[in-house]
């Protein structure tokens, strides 16, 4: 079932349930709930559920019937390029899924935690990968591809290790990592990764995970 219908299922199991609430109920307490908040906003511009702002606390609580509040505002919704791409959090939530589906055991640094973005072990493998959101700006987005390499090549202490790179599918980081020469890619054996809107995850070049 589709993580999207499976909020649905909860939130008429139980309405006006927090994203915290949503990913505990669905995923676990572990998890974080970056892939809850960006399902719920996305079927919330796309009038499936209501996003709205608890007074009494200023939580923010998911809805598909009428909300019982006083005062009923509604989140708001991302202007700007920050509403077409993933936070950073959204892109290591998704890496984290697609790893732990193949099998990878996965600690994620969250929000701004030190260290690396995303450890993954399977085995005697080892995957370290270093995580951007898609930020607001392109001269942004260019200082972000820069410095996560740059974070990327000073955590090379595993020869046996695999190091990739992960963003949001967006053109611009696409072009980016496409400018890189081959040849610094081959040197450094660094791969790239792509999160979708979707929360799919593309390989580039293709990744035997």
């Amino acid at each position: 079932m589709a993580f999207s219908d499976q909020i649905i299922d909860a939130l008429r199991a139980k309405d006006g349930q927090t994203d915290r609430e949503l990913t505990d109920r669905l995923k676990s307490r572990a998890d974080h709930p970056s892939q809850a908040n960006q399902y719920c906003r996305r079927m919330a511009s796309a009038g499936a559920i209501k996003r709205l702002s608890d007074p009494a606390s200023g939580t923010i609580r998911n809805w598909i019937g009428d909300a019982p509040i006083v005062t009923q505002r509604a989140e708001p919704i991302p202007t700007s390029d920050e509403s077409d791409g993933l936070s950073e959090d959204e892109v290591k939530a998704a890496i984290k899924t697609w790893l732990e589906n193949d099998g990878w055991t996965v600690e994620v640094a969250w929000g701004r935690e030190r260290g690396v973005d995303i450890i993954a072990q399977r085995g005697q493998e080892r995957w370290l990968i270093e995580a951007k959101g898609c930020g607001s700006r392109q001269a942004m987005r260019v200082n972000y591809f820069i410095a996560m390499l740059g974070e990327l090549l000073q955590r090379m202490d595993d020869p046996d290790a695999r190091y990739s790179i992960a963003l949001p599918d967006m053109k611009q980081f696409r072009g980016l990592w496409d400018r890189l020469p081959e040849l610094a890619k081959q040197r450094v054996q660094v791969t790239a990764l792509f999160v979708g809107p979707d929360g799919k995850v593309y390989p580039n070049p293709s990744e035997d995970i």
